[in-house]
């Protein structure tokens, strides 16, 4: 009898808690990711020549201890093949399943293999981006998202300017600023949009629920000695309002928000810089779950049951991709559905330990959105000439306009009416700002569990491919054919 073929995508914390778990189980498991190495946004690290990790490695990432033994176990377990550089560019449904098709190579590189994969079981875990709220001037260069400053210092020890300011909402930040005072840039100051009250409501609810949480006091305290030692201001209830400079950016308006985010009247100043840091949150890499006709939530959230199993036949997700609570969640949910695509055992200890680690987690994710999550006010910062998509640019005010001259909030409408969400990134950045903006909503795809802002995560090609590429794409027997 063969053994269960299990193909868990993203090879962060919560896919490869999925691959150890999968196999563990008894399942041939096949690990793929899209870079050059394993472990994530989370543990995005140097590489050196030759292999190997840099020695100031545990100094940049929490939890280095759990990802080098996550990382042995998969390069190394007889019944697990890891990728790196494969690219799931197309999911197709089948009666019985999925069918993956997968480019592995060099991303910008020609004549990459070709590998069509249909396991019995697929596991998700292709985690989130950061996401942005558009203010004035934030196309300018210098700008850039917390994720990509946090890569640039872990990956490349490069600091994205010498005075940084770090704005927008979430714990994250915290780690942004850490990293980038490790690289020697002088951080000026960290902005949370967060109000006093929002947090105490978020974070001081039901406080004996923390206890869950407790041995992330120690992180936290990490950062704050950090952050007081290098007497860089943690300021509540503040957001970084626009942005202006010659060419790149030289400095920037912060201002006081209410509890909704809009700017209170009045409390602008501005602080010169030359590199501004912003994440408000994060948002899921939806695409492969769209294309499998996963239910989404109402918060674009993929839908799971107990097992981590999606509604999608033969398909479980983990990870960021189910919700936002950190790395100990993505391990946990990693484990719990691992095991269940592998067929594991349903009393096996490891799994009972996931899922009581996972329990605890919830609790944390539903503290950290109460506390941080975006609330409607910032739109008020926005002028007409603020531009929403940057690849197409597209101004807030353009769009407004494209929406009342279609005499709709139908998205696919406003988009082919102002081009905003049509560019090079496919609207992952600004897709979501253009929803709300314009009133945009959607049956939930793939299930009936709600209405929700309209975001456009189907694709038939879920990232770009050269036409070189699909020229030599190899044919599939007609029996296969969806």
């Amino acid at each position: 009898m063969s053994r269960r073929t299990v193909v868990v995508v993203g090879a962060g914390p919560a896919g490869l808690s999925a691959a150890r778990a999968a196999a563990r189980a008894g399942a041939d498991v096949t690990l793929l990711d899209a870079s050059d190495q394993v472990g994530g946004q989370f543990w995005r690290h140097r590489a050196l020549p030759g292999g190997g990790t840099a020695p100031d490695e545990p100094t940049f990432h929490h939890g280095w201890g759990t990802f080098t033994a996550l990382r042995d176990v998969v390069a190394t377990h007889p019944r697990v093949t890891l990728l790196t550089s494969a690219q799931v560019w197309a999911l197709e449904r089948l009666d019985a399943g999925v069918r993956l098709r997968v480019l592995v190579g060099p991303a910008d590189g020609a004549g990459r293999e070709h590998l069509t994969l249909t396991p019995d079981a697929l596991v998700l875990a292709t985690g989130a981006h950061d996401r942005t709220l558009p203010f004035p001037g934030w196309q300018l260069p210098g700008v850039t998202t917390a994720g990509a400053a946090q890569a640039l210092a872990k990956a490349e020890r490069v600091a994205v300017g010498d005075r940084v300011v770090v704005a927008g909402a979430g714990p994250f930040l915290l780690p942004v600023a850490s990293s980038l005072l490790r690289t020697g840039a002088r951080v000026l100051s960290v902005h949370e949009a967060a109000t006093p009250a929002s947090m105490a409501r978020g974070w001081g609810a039901r406080p004996a629920g923390l206890l869950g949480a407790a041995h992330k006091a120690g992180e936290l305290g990490g950062y704050v000695g950090t952050l007081a030692r290098h007497r860089v201001a943690y300021r509540l209830g503040e957001a970084v309002v626009a942005a202006r400079g010659d060419g790149r950016v030289e400095e920037v308006t912060v201002a006081r928000v209410d509890a909704r985010w809009s700017p209170v009247p009045g409390t602008e100043r501005t602080v010169a810089a030359d590199a501004v840091c912003v994440s408000h949150g994060f948002t899921p890499r939806l695409e492969l779950a769209v294309a499998a006709a996963c239910a989404i939530s109402p918060d674009r959230f993929v839908v799971v049951d107990d097992e981590q199993r999606t509604s999608a036949a033969g398909v479980w997700a983990a990870g960021e991709l189910t919700g936002i609570g950190g790395a100990e969640a993505a391990l946990a949910e990693g484990w719990v559905a691992g095991h269940h695509a592998a067929s594991g055992a349903p009393d096996d200890a490891g799994l009972a330990r996931a899922a009581r680690r996972r329990a605890r987690s919830a609790d944390f994710a539903r503290r950290l959105d109460a506390a941080h999550g975006i609330r409607g006010g910032w739109t008020s910062w926005l002028r007409d000439d603020t531009l929403v998509c940057r690849c197409e640019e597209v101004d807030a005010g353009t769009l407004r306009a494209a929406a009342c001259a279609t005499g709709s909030a139908d998205l696919r409408s406003v988009r082919l009416t102002s081009r905003a969400g049509l560019g090079p990134c496919q609207a992952r950045i600004c897709g979501r700002t253009v929803a709300e903006l314009v009133g945009a909503t959607e049956p939930a795809p793939g299930g009936d569990t709600g209405s929700a802002p309209a975001v456009p995560d189907r694709r038939p090609l879920v990232v770009p491919v050269r036409l070189g590429d699909l020229a030599t794409l190899p044919d599939v027997p007609a029996a296969d054919a969806p």
